[in-house]
């Protein structure tokens, strides 16, 4: 029984995973395009001349692109991971609640090592992807423990599938 347990353990790693894998994909997308597209173009430069406040929080561009990009990123990752690996039927606000406080401690800390490390090694050749992808890994591994023994506890595998609704077996 406990091989059989370790083995679904496994599983639901690797589809949560694939799950982080397909949401770090949009991550990097939106990251990119914000990075090398948006906050480049000459409206957003004039903004921050313009705008003391704007050009504060821009300071260091890494910040507010990573914010952008995390949140279509979550939104994502925790839709799927929630019906697809933890197949969950718990009460998705309080969930989503609980999926808010983890971000609530991971992002400032995430975000200000970002743009420290970002600063420090400014003029390092693609240093805001390497943060990144340290970041997304770390994220990927914390949020699964997170996940499976605080948000979907007790609650995994209890989401009414397809087939267990028209009383169909495979």
């Amino acid at each position: 029984m406990e091989e059989n347990s370790k083995k679904k353990n496994i599983i639901q790693f690797i589809k949560f995973a694939l799950f982080s894998a397909s949401a770090g994909l949009i991550q990097i997308t939106s990251f990119t395009l914000l990075n090398e597209v948006v906050v480049k173009t000459a409206f957003i430069q004039n903004l921050m001349q313009s705008n003391q406040t704007f050009a504060a929080v821009m300071h260091n561009e890494y910040g507010p692109i990573y914010l952008i990009a995390l949140i279509l990123s979550v939104i994502w990752n925790f839709t799927f991971n929630r019906k697809f690996t933890f197949k969950s039927a718990n009460n998705i606000p309080v969930a989503m609640l609980k999926v808010l406080g983890y971000y609530a401690v991971f992002t400032p800390v995430s975000t200000m090592l970002g743009n420290y490390f970002t600063a420090k090694y400014a003029g390092t050749a693609g240093i805001e992807y390497i943060v990144l992808s340290i970041t997304m890994v770390t994220n990927m591994i914390t949020e699964f423990l997170f996940d499976k023994f605080v948000v979907f506890r007790g609650s995994e595998n209890t989401a009414v599938q397809p087939e267990e609704e028209t009383g169909e077996a495979e």
